[in-house]
């Protein structure tokens, strides 16, 4: 019924010529052939010779009664694709779906909805029907199956993103926060109008590489480093429902090809550096790291140099970027699975985070602040001797912070059981450091929340060593009393200076001292 239907349909000659090309493409391609050769869509030609057209003409009658007037007639082995899988023996199977893939390798103009409307219905129907076929599970998939399945995806998949106008526009085209970060967090993302036929696509891609029937054997020769490429540019998309069927498939790919597992990390590591240290622009930091974190869970111990460079030069510095904050809770969960597999990694980290430090950035530093506290939950003694004092001169600083989320934020530390013991076999370092930032709030931070914690961790202190806290309370005032009797004394040699200067004569052009009025 859906023939007899589509044989009454005008036919579109601009599509006859792209099918057409395609078919001749398609018949001239063999198993051992590279996939590169056809890793983008087919462009038509200006002089086609349209055999399907030609064939109401000729004797092959019957070839003509098959052939859609939608698509053309798959040449391989003369099977028509939109034959169901259940209407062919399992001998044949195989062969229907190079046929269907080959069918599903035109492409369309996605922006306009009511163009090719009928085409575009009949390529989703065959794509969910290759989804299902795959799904199931019933045939072993063939080395020309392979190649057809990455020759479709690679046409339909791989494409260039158009600039991010919106980033630009909120940064001047500078090297400032990533896109969809920093200034432009509230922007809504951008989808993408093909969505609809990439999500299909993108399914049966994770299907055939999740399927049992595929022998990574045979399918490393076509899923293999230019392809993990193409896949990792796509991560750039500014759809999210993009990235993250994306971020499923890596998954897949690096669970079934061991062999291409020291690329895939070296190739995230890559575009990590790029993002650091040059462009600060990219959709999918949150999604690759995402990625890593699984990765990381699975590293054997005693960690490799490998890994542990990559610790030091991509994970510590992705702290640098303004748009942190759309990908911290996955920077803070890799950096977590780290020391979780190695303790003394803390020490490192912390110095690393110290180096980084937002000093203006008031959202940024809470975010370190919270990052830090998950450090300090599972870092042991030695390791947090090593960096108690630059760590806790920072914390100073940010307890006397005028803005009150930085100031409440470092005050929450001791509400951790673990860091309070920490700090308590410590305080003889600590509490002369912590001290003068203390006493200052407490004389007088204009936030009532900031100044309640304030005095709370002072109790604390007294209570664990109430001669240490006098001790460091009289080595303050002597500081402060010090520091008041240098300001004065400042003041009155420049009070000298000026009488000195204003009983000199002037003399030419010689600078002269005027006193306000």
């Amino acid at each position: 019924m859906l023939k007899q239907f589509l044989s009454k349909l005008p036919r579109n000659k601009k599509l006859d010529g792209v099918l057409d090309e395609s078919s001749r493409v398609d018949s001239s391609s063999r198993p051992s052939s590279s996939m590169h050769n056809h890793d983008s869509p087919i462009v038509p030609g200006k002089n086609h010779n349209r055999s399907h057209t030609a064939a109401g003409g000729s004797g092959n009658s019957s070839a003509a009664k098959r052939t859609s007037s939608v698509f053309p007639t798959s040449t391989v082995s003369g099977i028509e694709p939109l034959v169901p899988f259940k209407d062919i023996p399992n001998s044949e199977k195989m062969n229907l779906f190079v046929s269907k893939l080959s069918l599903c390798c035109v492409t369309f103009d996605f922006t306009d909805p009511g163009k090719n409307i009928m085409e575009k219905d009949v390529k989703r129907r065959t794509l969910i029907e290759l989804v299902e076929f795959v799904a199931s599970g019933s045939v072993k998939f063939t080395e020309p199956a392979i190649l057809a399945m990455c020759r479709m995806c690679a046409i339909n998949l791989f494409r260039v993103f158009p600039p991010n106008y919106r980033s630009s526009r909120f940064l001047g085209g500078s090297g400032g926060s990533g896109g969809g970060g920093g200034e432009n967090d509230d922007d809504e993302p951008s989808f993408d109008p093909a969505w609809p036929h990439l999500q299909i696509v993108y399914d049966l891609l994770l299907k055939c590489v999740s399927s049992p029937c595929l022998d990574a054997k045979v399918a490393k020769k076509y899923i293999d480093h230019s392809f993990i490429s193409k896949l990792l540019e796509l991560f750039d998309s500014e759809d999210p429902r993009e990235r993250d069927c994306l971020k499923t498939i890596m998954h897949r790919v690096y669970g079934k090809f061991m062999v291409h597992r020291p690329y895939i990390r070296k190739s995230i590591n890559n575009l990590f550096y790029r993002f650091v240290f040059e462009t600060e622009r990219h959709n999918g930091i949150a999604e690759l790291l995402e990625i890593f974190g699984s990765i990381i869970s699975g590293f054997a111990l005693p960690l490799k140099e490998e890994h542990k460079i990559f610790l030091w030069r991509v994970l510590i510095p992705l702290h640098k970027p303004k748009s942190m904050g759309v990908y911290f809770q996955q920077l803070s969960y890799c950096i977590t699975q780290f020391i979780d597999k190695e303790p003394k990694l803390a020490s490192i980290v912390i110095r690393g985070m110290l180096k980084y430090w937002p000093i203006t950035n008031s959202q940024k530093e809470v975010m370190f602040l919270g990052e830090l506290e998950e450090i300090l939950e599972v870092i042991n003694m030695v390791e947090f001797q090593r960096v108690m004092v630059p760590l806790f001169w920072r914390i100073g600083c940010c307890i006397n912070s005028c803005h009150f989320q930085v100031a409440e934020r470092a005050l929450f530390l001791w509400n951790n059981d673990h860091i309070v013991n920490l700090i308590a076999h410590n305080r003889q370092v600590i509490l002369p450091i912590i001290f003068p930032a203390l006493d200052r709030n407490c004389q007088g931070h204009w936030n009532q929340a900031v100044l309640n914690l304030t005095h709370n961790v002072r109790k604390m202190f007294v209570e664990m060593d109430e001669k240490l806290y006098l001790s460091c309370l009289t080595q303050f005032k002597e500081e402060e009393a010090l520091l008041s009797s240098e300001a004065e004394k400042r003041k009155e040699a420049w009070k000298q200076l000026e009488k000195a200067a204003s009983l000199q004569p002037v003399i030419g052009n010689t600078a002269v001292l005027v006193s306000p009025i």
